[in-house]
């Protein structure tokens, strides 16, 4: 009892330092995503050309080591410091960016043909089309994938406590250190790592129902049906 009193404020600070790498790193991830993602689908060799080297470049190098990189050897390059919470929300945000980009461009490229050949016949522009008619399809099929690298993308920011960020893992090893208590200074940090992915599952729920809703992908509710009074509409 005493364990969890003493050490509860600790952790609820770890988990917010998780939550603030975690939400940064995937509102960076998300904007890279839907840029590059869309730019792998344009006809311009250019454009194409300048998504496929983002992605190979970043889906190829660990984050661990670019977050490394930007906080440890970057002030030898440029002479300034990286916060540390700055670099690992950048470092994680475009590892994590380019695998998004690819399940942005596959969404993209399997909305059916016939929906680009109706927005050619009907006139739309490019951004048009874009908006109004591929999006929106393709959005409900790029939630399941965005959701699951949401998870990675928390369960990779343990790596943080390595540049000195006091996240969960962090927490849990001065814990550890200070009283003895590895099991339990351990399982702490992975209770609260399991409720921050319920969180975040929950709103990625919510996001994927609606998405489908709008599409009409899932049947409304049936109303029940009214008993029919005794006798009305009876032969007279």
């Amino acid at each position: 009892m005493d364990f969890i009193t003493d050490s509860l404020p600790l952790y609820i600070n770890g988990a917010l330092y998780t939550l603030l790498i975690t939400v940064g790193g995937c509102a960076l991830a998300f904007v890279i995503a839907m840029s590059v993602g869309i730019l792998g689908t344009l006809r311009s060799r250019v454009a194409r050309a300048v998504a496929s080297i983002y992605v190979e470049v970043f889906r190829g190098v660990a984050a661990l080591v670019l977050m490394f990189w930007m906080f440890y050897a970057m002030p030898l390059v440029t002479g300034y410091l990286l916060d540390p919470v700055f670099a690992a929300i950048l470092a994680l945000g475009l590892n994590v960016g380019a695998y998004g980009a690819e399940n942005v461009r596959g969404a993209i490229k399997a909305v059916p043909a016939a929906q680009y050949e109706a927005t050619i016949a009907l006139n739309f522009t490019p951004a048009q089309r874009l908006r109004s008619v591929i999006l929106p399809q393709a959005w409900a099929q790029m939630l399941p994938t965005f959701g699951n690298l949401i998870i990675e993308l928390m369960k990779g920011s343990a790596v943080v406590s390595l540049i000195a960020v006091s996240d969960l893992t962090f927490v849990g090893d001065q814990v550890r250190a200070f009283t003895g208590q590895t099991l339990a200074a351990y399982t702490a940090a992975l209770v609260m790592y399991f409720l921050l992915a319920q969180v975040f599952l929950y709103f990625m729920r919510m996001a994927e129902r609606s998405a489908n809703r709008r599409l009409g992908r899932e049947p409304l509710k049936a109303k029940k049906s009214t008993p029919a009074v005794a006798g009305a509409g009876g032969a007279a």
